[in-house]
């Protein structure tokens, strides 16, 4: 019997892809994330859709990328659906990550700001990687089934951000 979990969060990330030289694999940008007592780990920049403040799921991305790494975003299509259980918040209940596939069309780290970095748990740092499968392995891209997913993709995400992909 089917039993459906309550989702008690939703997010929005940004798989953000600088794909301005068209000739060699471009570079996915990511954020370093240290927390005292752990080890390091990498995300997507991104975060939780806020009630009240965004209409939509996409609406919290481009806040999220805005406010995260000061960034401006075009081509947003959606690419990779993670559920996880999320029993912090409510027992039973289910975290929805919703990923978007994306292209950077500017970001200066200046104009970076909300709660990541007027009030950081840890570190935050911009990295850049080689969109390749060398690439994404290299460091500890959080959650693991979006690593796995990245690293056996790397075409056809890119192909989600084709002119005649017709979004």
């Amino acid at each position: 019997m089917f039993v459906q979990r309550p989702v008690v969060k939703r997010t929005a990330r940004a798989i953000l892809l600088d794909l301005t030289d068209d000739r060699g694999p471009g570079e996915i940008v990511l954020i370093k994330r240290v927390k005292p007592g752990r080890e390091p780990y990498w995300i997507t920049p991104g975060g939780g859709v806020e009630p009240g403040v965004d209409r939509t799921v996409v609406e919290a991305l481009h806040r999220e990328v805005d406010e995260e790494l000061g960034a401006r975003v075009t081509d947003v299509v959606p690419a990779f659906v993670d559920t996880v259980s999320d029993p912090e918040e409510t027992p039973g209940g289910v975290k929805v990550q919703h990923f978007f596939v994306c292209r950077l069309l500017s970001m200066n780290p200046r104009l970076r700001h909300g709660p990541e970095v007027e009030d950081p748990c840890g570190e935050y740092e911009i990295v850049r990687l080689p969109f390749t499968p060398e690439g994404l392995t290299s460091v500890e891209v959080v959650p693991p089934t979006l690593r796995a997913y990245l690293a056996a993709n790397i075409e056809g995400i890119r192909a989600l951000l084709a002119p005649d992909l017709g979004t």
